[in-house]
């Protein structure tokens, strides 16, 4: 049997040696959830609620261990692996108090002897390829509505979260799910591919839009419902009105909160000429704050990152926009000696959309802030990309916000706020940022299909 190394990013020391999955136990593991779905769908709604009730408080009484976890195989800040579990809990209560209405039947039509009602039935054996930045977000967004919704789960974890896969297995059997209906397969690549070729019902991915790519095609002839959440090179515009030491602050933060390495990072930034300068410097000496360091220290702020692959993607970015004409105001160009995946934050000005800085994703501690004459040519930046994940504008003025963002091509868009996830709101993208959406009661509503009822009572 093959085994999986989990390696620490932030010294590169082997910290587990995981047993891998192979085609034969996911074909297993396959079989087995289409055996037990049944029962569990036939379950009441309450006794599954209570079952992943007893998860959230399963999850909430080991928060410290989960945390560490999470952050010794990510190099995820421990703090903001606590802050990810913490959050975690309104989003799982969001799901426990809104799957009875978003998954209730309905009654449309009743006129004398006929009546037409929709009901809202389990998709079966639902599949899930997820990611390591946030494990426990992304995992627990597909994992807790669909075994909700009564669906059996398949859940392949990123590699380089594969031990938090395994917590999540382990406190979902503990709490009453049954072993047959949620199954952790642990594996690369080929354990994915594996899964794919699986008689599923339904696929949910979260990671590369190349990747994305290659699913949509495996998947694509056999019509199975597939939803896949991708990158971004999420936007956000500084008006002149703007406070611009209050926006670079909370810029700063969204720009490298958990190393860069969140799908809805701010990536790009355009400001306006009047306040570009007080802007960058601002931005500057917030950056400058933010502390690298140990990720188990809690006075961390920048941690390694997750994969070692990912720098010289920001070597090669920052090199090329300095080659352009780019300041490079604090970081380097290349990543920080020694054991370990470090990079140090790099803030640049001076950018176009000339610069792979500005128009691939970066997925790290780097940001480019270019300077714009007026609303028109943010907006036009802004578009001038493949992706729609996020977008922002900081301004005092509301309708003008509003005018604004109507016109950006993303799923999720902010005034005067960034980097944030609700549980209550649609998580989509258009474009390379993915198709279908999680969260929200529609998300609840993903992991279902609605059968149409024709009821005629006999004269």
């Amino acid at each position: 049997m093959s085994t999986l190394q989990v390696i620490n990013p932030a010294d590169g020391q082997r910290i587990a040696e995981l047993a891998c999955d192979d085609a034969a136990s996911v074909q297993a593991a396959a079989i087995a959830a289409r055996a037990a779905q049944p029962a569990w769908a036939m379950q009441p709604l309450d006794q599954r609620l209570a079952c992943l009730g007893r998860f959230r408080e399963a999850v909430r009484g080991e928060l410290e261990s989960l945390a560490a976890v999470m952050t010794r195989e990510t190099g995820k800040p421990v703090r903001m692996s606590r802050n990810e579990l913490n959050g975690l809990m309104a989003r799982l209560d969001f799901f426990l108090e809104e799957t009875p209405r978003a998954l209730a039947s309905e009654t449309v039509w009743a006129d004398g002897a006929m009546t037409e009602q929709i009901e809202q039935v389990p998709l079966g054996v639902v599949a899930n390829i997820s990611a390591w930045n946030y494990p426990w977000f992304v995992g627990c967004n597909v994992i807790v509505p669909a075994l909700l919704a009564g669906n059996a789960v398949l859940y392949k974890p990123s590699e380089y979260a594969s031990m938090t896969g395994l917590e999540i297995q382990r406190l979902l059997h503990q709490s009453g799910v049954p072993p047959g209906v949620f199954r952790t397969l642990v594996g690369t690549g080929e354990v994915g591919g594996a899964l794919l070729a699986q008689p599923i019902d339904g696929l949910f991915f979260t990671g590369s839009h190349a990747t994305g790519q290659r699913i949509a095609q495996a998947l694509g002839p056999r019509l199975v419902k597939l939803q896949l959440e991708l990158g971004g090179k999420d936007p956000t515009y500084v008006c002149e009105d703007a406070d611009p030491e209050a926006a670079a602050q909370a810029l700063a933060d969204g720009a490298m909160y958990n190393t860069g390495q969140s799908c809805c990072s701010v990536e790009r930034i355009y400001v306006h000429e009047q306040v570009h300068d007080a802007f960058v410097a601002a931005f500057v000496r917030t950056v400058q704050g933010f502390r690298l360091g140990p990720p188990m220290s809690e006075e961390t702020y920048i941690g390694p990152l997750t994969r070692g692959a990912q720098l010289a993607v920001l070597e090669a970015q920052v090199a090329q926009a300095v080659d352009k004409g780019a300041l490079l105001h604090t970081g380097s160009a290349r990543r920080l000696p020694g054991p370990g995946h470090w990079f140090a934050p790099a803030v640049l000005s001076g950018v176009d959309h000339g610069m792979q800085l500005m128009r691939e994703e970066s997925f790290g501690p780097v940001i480019g802030i270019q300077k714009v004459r007026d609303d028109a040519e943010a907006v036009r930046l802004m578009n001038d990309t493949r992706y729609g994940l996020t977008a922002g504008v900081y301004t005092p003025d509301e309708r003008r916000a509003r005018q604004l963002l109507a016109q950006v091509h993303a799923g999720s868009v902010y005034w005067n706020c960034c980097d944030r996830v609700s549980p209550r709101l649609p998580w989509s993208g258009v474009g390379d940022s993915g198709v279908g959406l999680t969260l929200s009661r529609y998300g609840i509503q993903a992991f279902a299909r609605p059968k149409a009822w024709h009821l005629r009572r006999p004269a």
